[in-house]
């Protein structure tokens, strides 16, 4: 087991009683949302360059506004 999951264990049993159904409704809102969201998401990959890194002209892009006037 993992020292996070040890620490969340141990949370959890800290956490007074009066509290434990708000927390158990958070962390399922949390792992509903989490699994709901595949990954990669659909617009992942989807820019096509001939580069392996169509990141790195950031600079003339930025220098140039975008394209729009100053």
């Amino acid at each position: 087991m993992s020292a996070q999951r040890e620490e969340l264990l141990r949370l959890a049993e800290e956490l007074p009683e009066a509290e434990v159904a708000a927390v158990l409704d958070d962390v399922g809102r949390y792992l509903r949302a989490v699994k709901s969201k595949p990954w990669p998401p659909a617009w992942f990959g989807a820019g096509q360059g001939s580069t392996p890194d169509v990141a790195a002209p950031y600079e003339n892009l930025l220098d140039d506004g975008f394209g729009r006037p100053a």
